[in-house]
């Protein structure tokens, strides 16, 4: 059988190519990237916009209340009262750094305050107070003394279980040496040192000089603790003493490797 002719071929080839789409040449291909591009510009400014005014503008995103946490001692008003949050303003513009400094300068017993925001409408400050762990009498009144000795309150009444704090140095060298700062936080080390039940049982801290420092404990018991150094050697050594002579009446752990123990 004969094949198609050379003109049968040809009409062939003339209806393949107009079967065929246009094809699009560069500049087309060009205008409509560019057009794509301004569209997606033009979006995300309008989503900034409007996200711009949401945080900033608009009344769905603003101040309405302060929860307070962490109080023990202090009132949640005092806190609030202090904090002096701005109702009604944009809760992204709050200065948190800002609400946490006032807190600090204006309530010393707050140790430290951490300002979240709590979206949508709300501020959270989250307190921890300072615990007292020495008394200074003055005046018939207590200065609360911390952990890092800071004097942070003067309160009416002694807190229970808090040890008053005697500083009766003499007029030695080690006293024109150390000076009464480095006194005071020889006592706060050695109270942070005390073994638990000793802690509670103690009423009086005192310091008559940097090595000479001693306790006054429930029961007419006595400690003589000696410096401020290797407290929790010193603990151990005292909880053990105290477990071997329970009637005793005076404890010495001034040198923890050589301890006494005595009735009075």
């Amino acid at each position: 059988m004969a094949g198609p002719t050379t003109a049968q071929r040809g009409a062939g080839k003339q209806a393949d190519t107009s079967a065929r789409p246009p094809h699009a040449g560069p500049e087309r291909r060009g205008i409509s990237r560019r057009t794509l591009l301004i569209l997606i510009a033009v979006a995300a400014a309008l989503l900034t916009a409007g996200g711009i005014w949401v945080l900033y503008g608009s009344s769905w995103l603003r101040t309405e209340q302060v929860r307070i946490t962490g109080t023990d001692v202090l009132s949640a008003a005092e806190v609030e009262d202090a904090a002096a949050v701005p109702i009604g303003a944009p809760l992204i513009s709050l200065d948190t750094d800002a609400i946490a400094e006032r807190l600090r300068g204006k309530l010393p017993r707050i140790h430290s305050v951490d300002v979240v925001r709590s979206w949508p409408h709300g501020v959270g400050l989250e307190v921890t107070e300072r615990k007292p762990v020495l008394l200074v009498e003055k005046g018939g009144k207590f200065i609360e003394v911390d952990a890092e000795g800071v004097r942070f309150a003067t309160v009416e009444k002694a807190p229970p279980g808090v040890p008053l704090l005697e500083l009766t140095p003499d007029r030695s060298a080690s006293v024109r040496r150390f000076g009464g700062d480095r006194l005071m936080r020889g006592a706060v080390r050695v109270a942070g040192d005390l073994p638990g039940g000793v802690a509670d049982d103690t009423r009086v801290l005192r310091v008559a000089s940097f090595d000479a420092i001693s306790l006054e404990l429930t029961r007419g018991r006595t400690v003589n603790w000696g410096s401020a150094e290797e407290g929790p050697m010193k603990a151990r050594v005292l909880t053990a003493l105290m477990k071997a002579a329970p009637k005793a009446g005076h404890f010495d752990v001034s040198a923890p490797i050589a301890p006494a123990v005595s009735d009075s």
